[in-house]
């Protein structure tokens, strides 16, 4: 439920609906015999969101994984307001590291004393609550629940034996496993399996999973997350996987290049269920991106931004924008849970790789004075396998810097990663903010149009997300503060409000006084 309440002409609410006019502000610019020609334009819009919460179902692809089993964990811990205690006294279920539970953005000033006025994220529109969120999935592991949360090593033994009446009784569905796209070193899991190898079967019984669930549980809206092993990427061919029609094809045809998280995705688009993508493999090949956009679904990806690529996002942000200009990036990263095993497979790895190493692009091509048009900084991301570190990934980076007159600054960081319990909440996050915006419209107020919703790529959710997957001909933003401050925005344009901004021109200017 929303907290705020807008009072302004342009801003009204009924029954149904929040519903907001808006003007859009850009700028064109052009370059002409080197000066900058800039040409402002202004968007009559309208927004409107429906006020209405459903009861929101979410069905993950490797529920039985750290990150599957520990947002369960952490809903069911929140919901039934458990406590525990370890060596260091006694703590509580909070939401710590979602942005929609317990982060803040500014919405104005307070009439009496100037003090800024916050309120939660999740309470500028209407929101699910995370509490109600009701969690499933599938698992090429039969481990139920209990033994995924044991087997982890993420939370606390106390908390373990608080939360096992509430998950003994969940137990992944069988999933789908086709060897050659993830590490061998994953086969001994392999025993919850579809069976044969008819992967058009497979499509059909992954469809007749999600309705089954949703029928089960009462759910009004399902959202479907790939939260499993990274696999390979895919090698994207013509007349296999560059149409919809020929995926659909080459899943009928069972063709060796459609993946695990192809069928899942394509099952998901046919059901009408958002699909998002939270490993680094291409699983949105052209074929699946077009199919979403016929059947007007929501999709998202690619590979949850948690720990230490987030940083990366902020620190490199802050050298550019400060005129300081990075040389080189060395990323070094190790790792003890299964995520880390299946990633010291050459295949998997390179897929990580990629995700992580084109997160400073935007950052870098915003500043011409620092750089030509074909230069970039070294970066290098290595990944390795140490089990005895568990899910507490150990994330090391050197920044190289060229600072005034050919000086040189190093920034050296070390970033202890408590894997799961930072990705959990960004899966509620991102869970959330899909169906958020699968109940937000836009029209052009010019023409009176139909309201519409977005794009069918969820390019907004990129705050979230390492590799964010964007529309056609929009540009990547990797950049934290940019990502964070469109969500922002965004959400203050469908109640009315203007961009934020700090200019304080009412403590600065000089103002006519009352």
């Amino acid at each position: 439920m929303s907290v705020v309440s807008v009072n302004a002409s342009n801003v009204t609410y009924d029954e149904k609906y929040i519903t907001s006019e808006y003007k859009y502000e850009q700028s064109f610019a052009k370059v002409e015999d080197g000066k900058v020609i800039i040409t402002p334009t202004v968007t009559e819009m309208s927004f409107r969101t429906e006020r209405k919460v459903p009861k929101l179902g979410v069905l993950l692809v490797g529920w039985g994984g750290n990150n599957g089993s520990t947002v369960t964990a952490g809903i069911i811990a929140n919901r039934e307001k458990l406590s525990w205690e370890d060596k260091d006294g006694v703590h509580h279920a909070d939401y710590f590291g979602s942005l929609t539970q317990a982060s803040t953005l500014m919405v104005g000033q307070d009439q009496e004393t100037g003090a800024d006025v916050n309120v939660p994220f999740g309470k500028i529109l209407p929101m699910v609550d995370p509490n109600d969120i009701v969690v499933g999935g599938w698992d090429i592991s039969n481990l139920d629940l209990v033994g995924s949360m044991k087997r982890a090593r993420v939370l606390e033994v106390d908390l373990q034996k608080k939360l096992e009446p509430f998950m003994k009784d969940m137990k992944p569905l069988p999933s789908i496993y086709y060897p050659d796209f993830i590490a061998g070193n994953q086969s001994n899991r392999a025993n919850n399996l579809i069976p044969g190898n008819d992967k058009w079967a497979h499509l059909e019984q992954i469809r007749k999973d999600i309705r089954d669930f949703k029928a089960k549980s009462g759910t009004e809206h399902i959202v479907v997350m790939w939260t499993a092993n990274t696999e390979r990427y895919c090698d994207i061919m013509s007349g296999i996987n560059d149409t919809s029609d020929n995926i659909l094809q080459a899943i009928r045809d069972s063709h060796s290049e459609v993946s695990p998280s192809t069928i899942f995705a394509v099952a998901s688009i046919l059901e009408h269920c958002t699909y998002i993508n939270g490993s680094p493999q291409n699983t949105f090949v052209p074929g699946v991106m077009d199919l979403a956009e016929k059947h007007n679904v929501f999709i998202a990806g690619d590979d949850f931004k948690s720990g230490q690529t987030k940083f990366k996002s902020v620190l490199v942000d802050f050298l550019v924008g400060s005129g300081i200009k990075p040389v080189s990036i060395v990323s070094y990263n190790h790792l003890g849970n299964n995520d880390g095993f299946n990633l010291s497979a050459p295949q998997q790895f390179r897929s990580k790789e990629i995700s992580k190493s084109n997160v400073v692009d935007d950052m870098v091509l915003s500043n011409p004075i620092l750089y030509r048009p074909d230069e970039h900084p070294d970066h290098v991301v290595v990944i390795k396998y140490v089990p005895a570190v568990g899910d507490s990934k150990r994330a090391m980076d050197e920044y190289s810097n060229k600072i005034f007159l050919n000086g040189t600054n190093t920034i050296v960081v070390h970033n202890t990663c408590e894997d799961s319990l930072l990705a959990a909440p960004l899966i509620i996050d991102l869970v959330i903010l899909a169906e958020l915006f699968s109940r937000i419209q836009y029209r052009n107020s010019a023409t009176q149009g139909e309201f519409r919703p977005f794009n069918c790529v969820l390019s907004q959710l990129g705050f979230l997300l390492k590799a964010p997957l964007t529309n056609r001909d929009e540009p990547v933003v990797n950049a934290l503060f940019k990502q964070r401050a469109m969500l922002e925005n965004l959400f203050r344009a469908c109640i009315g409000l203007a961009p934020q901004n700090f200019m304080g021109l009412h403590y600065k200017a000089t103002m006519p006084k009352k």
